[in-house]
């Protein structure tokens, strides 16, 4: 792999038509960043996180919780306190299409606490970034039902 920069893709699968593919980088200062395209979304925002699971027998549903190396509250990825695997929000637009561009310090494709193997998932519902009070807020964003997801694996140099 060139100049050593790791290199991962996640092909997305899920309800009805949700479809779509993502790239993973490791830059070289550390950061991952995550750029793709997912269509077959209602309108809107929608919750967006790595799970600790790579495992689709059951699809999405079987993915577990958010991927939490440091055993932490649901946040908004700018926050300090926040699961690693929490991305926030991507948002489709009326044609149900998401452009995804995300970079991120905590989700690395190599050492202690690699994404390879994890499973990238998107929700049906906005991710309220742990500020919205419900039961649900401080575990999974209540980002409601996981529309879509795929394994994230890594990503051939040809």
């Amino acid at each position: 792999m060139a100049t050593g920069s790791v290199k991962a893709v996640a092909l997305i699968t899920g309800a009805t038509n949700v479809r779509g593919s993502l790239h993973f980088i490791q830059e070289p200062n550390g950061s991952t960043h995550v750029t793709g395209r997912i269509s077959g979304l209602s309108p809107g925002l929608h919750g967006f996180h790595i799970h600790a699971l790579g495992d689709t027998t059951n699809g999405c549903n079987s993915t577990g919780p958010h991927f939490n190396p440091l055993k932490k509250d649901h946040g908004a990825p700018c926050d300090n306190e926040r699961h690693a695997g929490d991305l926030g929000n991507i948002i489709a637009g009326s044609d149900g299409v998401a452009e995804v561009s995300i970079k991120d310090l905590q989700i690395p494709l190599s050492g202690m606490h690699s994404i390879l193997g994890r499973a990238v998932v998107v929700h049906a519902d906005p991710d309220d970034l742990g500020k919205g009070g419900h039961e649900l807020s401080r575990t999974t964003g209540n980002a409601g039902a996981r529309v879509g997801c795929g394994i994230i694996g890594l990503k051939s140099s040809v």
